[in-house]
């Protein structure tokens, strides 16, 4: 039986952390277990409301947020959220799996954390080239980088080419139609710079943008 994915929600600000719950509040699969001062012991309200995944807003000023995560020993996978001017590198290097924006819409944030849910990493295109040039991203990915970041729906697209779904099945999984999702193909491959599905999902798992 599937079950809601539970969220934790991570912020200094009380204004944020009361928006993101407010945001994810009534959202499919997704269920808000609690929310949280990024100041608060963050292990001990793991244990407490035991979520599936974290979503962080790091605020307007994230550099002791981005040492908070680093030191952050849990299971469970982060999804952050950044103002634009935040030096995302630094935060991927802390052990983030997922990068949104702060301006991010509620269905924006629910791909991100289902994505990272599942293991997979989730990088809002605005910061896709910083991912690149991050600490611990492979020496392959670097030397091949992205012609165009992807967005957040081809990523979904790029996730289900992974598990081998022929288009149909990838179209009724994420209620689209089946020229959309070939539409998302040929986007996936032209930024990856591939000629087939398979060198898809091979470069873009060197690149860390999914895990197998």
């Amino acid at each position: 039986m599937v079950t809601d994915l539970r969220v934790l929600v991570v912020a200094d600000d009380p204004l944020a952390r009361g928006g993101l719950a407010t945001l994810l509040a009534g959202q499919p699969g997704v269920i808000v277990a609690g929310r949280v001062s990024g100041l608060d012991d963050l292990v001990a309200a793991v244990a407490v409301y035991r979520p599936d995944v974290l979503l962080w807003d790091l605020g307007w000023n994230p550099a002791s947020t981005v040492e908070r995560l680093g030191r952050l020993d849990t299971d469970a996978p982060v999804v952050a959220l950044l103002a634009d001017e935040t030096p995302a590198a630094q935060v991927w290097a802390a052990g983030v799996r997922g990068l949104l924006r702060r301006a991010a819409e509620a269905d924006q944030l629910v791909a991100a954390l289902a994505a990272v849910a599942q293991g997979l990493v989730l990088v809002d295109p605005a910061f896709a080239e910083l991912l690149i040039e991050a600490p611990g991203v492979s020496e392959s990915a670097r030397r091949l980088p992205l012609a165009e970041p992807l967005t957040p729906r081809e990523l979904e697209v790029l996730r289900l080419l992974a598990e081998g779904l022929p288009n149909k099945t990838i179209a009724g999984s994420l209620n689209i139609s089946e020229h959309t999702v070939k539409f998302h193909v040929n986007a996936i491959l032209g930024k990856l710079g591939v000629t087939s599905r398979t060198e898809a999902v091979v470069r873009a798992t060197r690149m860390g943008l999914i895990l197998l």
